[in-house]
């Protein structure tokens, strides 16, 4: 499969790895130009390109870049890409942490909603609950006893059968959630955020999670600061 990720951090660079090293072809952005992914690319045999080359690069992108830099993204991303490219957002909104205020979000909107009106296309939410390297090294083969399972929302069902099984294929069970709507039940703050739960697991913390954030969760007049000191 041919997969664009837009983003070389921690998500980002992760699953350029391994995608590669699971035989897909991938293409990788970041917002400092392909040069500075050389040393990935050399890593991985990734290709670097431009974020609207990567916007076009095959059947799947995945946008994985801090939720504060999404209206930051070229307005004509994707203009002209075909309906049937998956979008997959990673992203999480931390206010205090990095992203400063989105008015929006604060005032109820679901994160990936946001995400999908800012890129104006439909997204699927997934791979943001998990630590990077355990999404790196933790990937078990189907059926093993306590294999962590992944959260996966979106308003396609066909869309999030192409990310179900690619999490498969990085080795973790996927829990389909319901509609992007229903997102708001793997954000941060929420029972399943960062807990490697199997799929039982997850469907339990699912269940738990409250729609209210908390004010760990919400901007301040000082927002942002850092994750070392919130603001």
């Amino acid at each position: 499969m041919k997969i664009g990720i837009i983003g070389a951090g921690q998500i980002g660079g992760t699953l350029t790895r391994r995608f590669r090293a699971l035989g897909h072809e991938v293409f990788v952005a970041n917002s400092r130009g392909p040069a500075t992914l050389a040393d990935l690319a050399k890593e991985t045999g990734a290709k670097p390109v431009t974020a609207r080359e990567a916007a076009r690069a095959g059947e799947v992108v995945v946008v994985t870049i801090p939720q504060g830099k999404i209206p930051n993204l070229p307005k004509d991303l994707f203009a002209g890409v075909p309906e049937s490219v998956v979008v997959i957002d990673t992203g999480n909104y931390y206010p205090r942490q990095r992203d400063g205020k989105i008015a929006e979000i604060e005032a109820g909107m679901i994160e990936s909603r946001w995400v999908a009106r800012q890129l104006g296309r439909p997204v699927v939410k997934a791979f943001n609950n998990i630590y990077a390297k355990h999404l790196l090294e933790n990937g078990k083969p189907a059926g093993t006893p306590g294999r962590i399972a992944l959260p996966v929302a979106g308003d396609d069902p066909k869309a999030k059968a192409v990310v179900m099984k690619l999490i498969d294929e990085l080795g973790f069970d996927a829990v389909d959630t319901g509609t992007l709507d229903q997102s708001w039940r793997q954000q941060p703050g929420t029972p399943v955020y960062t807990k490697d739960y199997d799929a039982d697991g997850v469907k339990r913390a699912l269940g738990q999670a409250s729609k209210e954030r908390t004010a760990e969760w919400r901007a301040t007049e000082k927002s942002p600061g850092s994750f070392a000191q919130p603001a």
